[in-house]
């Protein structure tokens, strides 16, 4: 039986090429479970490894996309049996391991989670890596100590995966939201949501004073560069700020003021490597404390066949909250 995938194959001239072709079982990497892939969703990553823009794939050829939900259809570990519901976030998979753009996908047991009652194969995929993220840098801020009382939480890259479900998630918590992008025209749309504040990603993506006013207890960032560095050198005495991500750039143009004069934590946040316990955990936060008809709200339903051109809509920043893609 053959089966639908997406597949990125690098020339000897090093050229990248994306095409759809049809594979079948003998052809999936090794892994002790199979499964039956319903739906899966753009990443940024997934957007920088269709377009080449950055070095994301390190096997080829290659099936991209880092996350999928699906159902067990055959297995060899002790976990999971036939007709398991299960989530993929990470693992290398879509990097170093095809991934879910595929109807069908191979891959070790123990990159696989259970997917919690409550969550369907698309509300997972409406989640995906950058929901879930957003959730280990809720987790993070409160591991720290962060309250809704401390003050306001910062959150950068607002309208994007991590953002619009960090903004949903410490909306619920009731944290007072301030919600930073590019695109001003969104306002009504995060606020939605529940950010309280809509404040232009120029206010901090540029080069800005080694400390500034003290204005938010916390915040999550998936931008990085100029932009993480003015979220720290703002943030409270005793805050925090859980970075995720380098939309901007991965460097750190910042001092060390705000960590020795405010007391500041710089709390980084692995979604790809994290211990299956901490997935877990993060997973059943997110089905208790993320309210689904805002996911809902903030997430687009794709076909399969759309999938390449909304890869490269992603990288150009056109992409609002989530897309998924039922396979």
């Amino acid at each position: 039986m053959s089966f639908k995938a997406i597949q990125i194959s690098k020339e000897e001239q090093g050229e990248q090429s994306v095409d759809v072709i049809q594979l079948t079982d003998a052809d999936l990497m090794e892994g002790d479970v199979t499964v039956d892939v319903e739906a899966t969703t753009v990443n940024y990553k997934d957007g920088l490894a269709i377009t080449g823009r950055s070095p994301v794939v390190r096997h080829w050829p290659m099936v991209p996309g880092i996350d999928f939900a699906g159902v067990v259809a055959e297995s060899s570990h002790a976990g999971f049996a036939k007709g398991d519901a299960v989530i993929l976030n990470g693992w290398g998979v879509g990097e170093t391991h095809w991934g879910g753009y595929a109807e069908r996908a191979r891959v070790k047991g123990d990159w696989l989670i259970k997917r919690p009652n409550g969550i369907s194969a698309k509300q997972a995929m409406g989640i995906g890596t950058a929901g879930y993220t957003a959730m280990l840098c809720v987790m993070a801020l409160e591991r720290h100590g962060i309250t809704p009382g401390d003050g306001p939480i910062l959150v950068t890259g607002a309208n994007g995966g991590v953002g619009s479900v960090a903004i949903s998630v410490l909306g619920k918590l009731g944290y007072e939201v301030i919600a930073s992008t590019g695109r001003p025209e969104e306002a009504d749309f995060l606020k939605s949501l529940g950010a309280s504040e809509i404040i232009d990603r120029a206010e901090l993506s540029e080069k800005g004073r080694p400390l500034g006013k003290e204005r938010w207890a916390g915040a999550v960032d998936a931008v990085g560069s100029h932009t993480l560095a003015n979220a720290i050198a703002q943030t409270k005495y005793g805050g925090a700020v859980a970075a995720c991500g380098l939309a901007q750039g991965f460097d750190l143009p910042a001092t060390v003021m705000p960590f020795i004069l405010r007391g500041i934590a710089l709390l980084g946040v692995d979604s790809v490597m994290a211990p299956k316990a901490l997935r877990e955990e993060a997973w059943s936060r997110l089905a208790k404390d993320l309210d689904m008809g805002k996911l809902d709200a903030l997430t687009t339903e794709i076909g399969f066949d759309d999938l390449i051109e909304t890869a490269n809509d992603i990288v150009e920043g056109k992409v609002r909250g989530r897309v998924v893609a039922m396979v």
